[in-house]
């Protein structure tokens, strides 16, 4: 198994896909701890926030900074940069090329650019622009699982000749089986044989962590993770486990325990995230997991019986 895991590289989104969780919420000295210890473990990338622009977005004023990556508050935030790289995510319509500053002026090494797959080719010229300014690229498709083959494959063709260097499988539903995930991966390797692969798995069914492995073993080169798990509702592929599991010298877990035992504890106290029965539920439905965060915010937030008859009941219309 080692030499085939040996190309992977772990990309954390805790602040990321966490501040789903808590509205970027989280303090400098979290973040830089969280830096730290990331590269004191080996990680490969640490994904510190979204690069979106304040005024494209609605509530900006009262989320985190993380939401919206200013360049002087990243040179404060991380002084010193170590091995780890910077990567942000981006999504169509929310981020004003004018704020994206060329590479060699920018913390940032990665950028990530998030989209549904009606709107590859918009990604694709945000791509272009993010690549002529220097930074390293990765398309990230999401809610793979819903989408027809015929629309990949018209996707296929454009991204095949895109300046993309790393396509990602995305599971946003968290509700892909491995034998799904592996049939995903040949079909990518097949039509995109000349671009690098990714994974970003969700832990709906416990199968987050399963997934990027057998990912990892087809060959896929990213591989997404947050500590804890933490990321929407149930959360991610967990880093600690893939520091502590891929065979590669390089990795140290102690420092992602010293991370949980020191933040991820306590914030889990205050904040929800991770396997829940009603984000199996919409799981097992292949269902954004919207519904069951709403009924987590309600008294009955336990009531998955009655939750699941209304998922279950044709007559109801709950909006896919």
């Amino acid at each position: 198994m080692n030499s085939k895991t040996s190309h992977c590289k772990i990309v954390d989104c805790t602040i990321r896909d966490g501040g789903l969780v808590n509205n970027w919420d989280f303090s400098v000295e979290f973040v830089q701890s969280l830096y730290d210890r990331l590269n004191e473990a080996g990680v490969d990338y640490m994904e510190i926030g979204y690069k979106n622009s304040p005024k494209l977005l609605k509530g900006a004023d009262s989320a985190g900074p993380w939401r919206f990556l200013n360049d002087d508050f990243l040179r404060k935030i991380i002084p010193n940069k170590g091995k780890t790289k910077l990567s942000a995510l981006v999504d169509i319509g929310r981020v004003d090329e004018n704020d994206i500053l060329p590479r060699s002026e920018s913390m940032l090494d990665l950028i990530r650019v998030a989209c549904y797959i009606q709107d590859v080719d918009k990604a694709l010229e945000l791509i272009q622009l993010f690549h002529d300014r220097g930074y390293e690229t990765t398309l990230n498709i999401m809610a793979l699982s819903n989408v027809m083959e015929n629309q990949l494959i018209e996707a296929f063709e454009l991204i095949r000749e895109s300046a993309v260097d790393v396509v990602y499988i995305v599971d946003s539903y968290g509700s892909l089986k491995p034998s799904d995930m592996s049939y995903l991966v040949d079909k990518f390797k097949e039509h995109l044989p000349n671009k690098r692969l990714g994974v970003h798995t969700h832990n709906n069914m416990q199968l987050a962590f399963a997934n990027t492995l057998i990912a990892a073993e087809k060959g896929v080169e990213l591989l997404d993770a947050s500590v804890y798990g933490m990321g929407r509702a149930a959360g991610n592929c967990n880093t600690e486990l893939l520091v502590a599991h891929l065979p590669n010298s390089k990795y140290s877990v102690r420092p992602v325990l010293e991370m949980i035992e020191n933040y991820m504890i306590p914030l889990r106290e205050k904040e929800e995230w991770g396997y829940i029965i009603p984000y199996m539920i919409t799981g097992m439905f292949d269902e954004h997991p919207r519904s069951a965060m709403a009924l987590r915010n309600t008294p009955d937030k336990d009531k998955a019986v009655d939750f699941y008859d209304r998922l279950t009941t044709p007559e109801i219309a709950h909006g896919k």
